[in-house]
């Protein structure tokens, strides 16, 4: 499941709202919406992100969130490491190699430490 797919999941639920409900009235597919939901499909476009915003009735900072956390979630990342220092590839391949091992306190704890770093704000959360 991706960022976006979690923040929808959660307000639909949050309303009582079931993905053909919410689907027919943003004018997708049953099916669209539950891959979205999943991490199988690719980011919606912005137009889509503003319907799925417009049907919550999210406002400022929260459809600014929304918005966000939509750009980081395509379930395929590529990270190109061509012109990085050969630490930065390794890093990319040793993430690539292990992901899908790590449990979830490490995932936890290697992501703040990067948003430290970084000064991202935590995905989906203020």
């Amino acid at each position: 499941m991706t960022p976006l797919g979690e923040k929808i999941r959660q307000l639909r639920r949050e309303r009582g709202v079931s993905q053909k409900e919410m689907a027919a009235a943003i004018g997708v597919s049953a099916a669209y919406l539950s891959s979205l939901e999943h991490g199988r499909a690719s980011p919606p476009n912005w137009a889509m992100v503003q319907k799925i915003i417009g049907y919550f009735n999210v406002i400022w900072d929260d459809a600014d969130e929304m918005q966000r956390i939509a750009e980081l979630s395509h379930p395929r990342v590529v990270v190109d490491t061509a012109r990085l220092s050969p630490n930065a590839t390794e890093l990319a391949n040793l993430l690539a190699a292990h992901i899908g091992s790590l449990k979830s306190a490490e995932i936890d704890l290697l992501l703040k430490q990067l948003r430290d770093i970084t000064g991202d704000r935590a995905v989906g959360k203020k």
